[in-house]
């Protein structure tokens, strides 16, 4: 499959808006529909052991010793910096804590306050352990492809048939939703936003339903099967055939769809040029004025200030056409 019969991902409108985006920043995590989902995070006795030992170690360097300025003072590089170095890329706060926290038990045990001085100890050393613990679980990103796994598809769910229809249909959408008619809300900005991407995700399940059952034909090897066999198995390839004509009746009128607010956008475009044409028509008529002689200047003037009422007729009917071009697109069904 080659990157114009590629697809991009299809994620279902219904996923949450943080796992959305977790997903589509995590590629690299996502496993296809076709295959097993991902298994929840096992705990070896090694792993288990090992963070019994470090977390109060990194809870201890951090939240109790002067970890942040040990490491401002003497550590050189991240590069190798595995449990210790991640305590600096979690934000402002744990890098202000563990910079400040050394000073304030040091100021609080000069005052005298041994009990404050404890207490700061005992609450930083518990959040850094927290910290660290939260930090050691499963990755978000690893959690929400596993949650979701059925509800992603990528490129290899699909077959060079479907993924072929599959990228029509992206094209058109990306199409309509990037066309300056929509930008502009000539067109129904809010339902193409909500529809497009439900149209895209019932398109790709059953692109992907019929890839899977292409796939278990092929497993079956029909060229073993007796005539008799292969007749029984008939009116499974005509459902499947038939409902291959629908879906592609489905892009097809999102490609129409799409050509029609191409068409809005021609439109937007036109009127646009036109609604520049009468402050144009005012300059050219100063550079006449001053340029040319007082009868042929005086003639080419009434003629531009025709051409300037033809333009705003013209373009009272452009705008009109645009707006209405852009309102009665219609959408195929879901």
């Amino acid at each position: 499959m080659n990157e114009q019969d590629r697809p991009r991902p299809v994620f279902d409108p219904a996923i949450g808006g943080g796992d959305r985006a977790l997903l589509a920043g995590s590629s690299e995590r996502l496993v296809p529909a076709c295959m097993p989902a991902p298994p929840p995070p096992r705990l070896r006795a090694a792993t288990v052991v090992a963070r019994l030992v470090w977390i109060p170690a990194f809870a201890m360097f951090y939240g109790v010793l002067p970890g942040g300025w040990l490491r401002v003072c003497f550590v050189a590089s991240l590069d190798e910096d595995t449990l210790v170095g991640e305590a600096s890329r979690w934000g402002r706060l744990p890098v202000l804590a563990m910079m400040l926290t050394p000073a304030l038990q040091i100021l609080l045990l000069l005052l005298g306050q041994i009990e404050a001085a404890v207490v700061l100890t005992a609450a930083s050393f518990a959040g850094w352990a927290l910290g660290a613990l939260r930090h050691a679980g499963e990755p978000a990103a690893a959690r929400a492809a596993r949650e979701n796994h059925g509800r992603y598809l990528l490129p290899g769910d699909f077959d060079r048939p479907a993924a072929r229809l599959l990228v029509r249909a992206q094209r058109a959408v990306d199409a309509v939703l990037g066309s300056q008619a929509h930008g502009a809300g000539l067109l129904d900005d809010i339902n193409n936003a909500v529809v497009l991407p439900r149209q895209e995700w019932a398109i790709a399940e059953a692109l992907a339903t019929h890839t899977r059952l292409r796939r278990e034909r092929l497993a079956q090897q029909p060229e073993r099967l007796s005539a008799d066999v292969r007749a029984l198995l008939e009116p499974q390839d005509r459902a499947l055939a038939l409902s291959v004509r629908s879906v592609s009746g489905r892009i097809e009128a999102l490609e129409a769809y799409a050509r029609r607010a191409g068409e809005a956008d021609d439109a937007y475009h036109e009127a646009r040029v036109l609604q520049g044409l009468p402050e144009q028509n005012a300059r050219y008529r100063d550079l006449l004025a001053s340029t040319v002689g007082d009868e042929m200047a005086g003639e080419e003037i009434r003629g531009m200030a025709e051409d300037a009422r033809r333009a705003e007729k013209a373009l009272r009917e452009r705008v009109a056409g645009a707006v209405r071009a852009g309102r009665e697109l219609d959408l195929p069904p879901v």
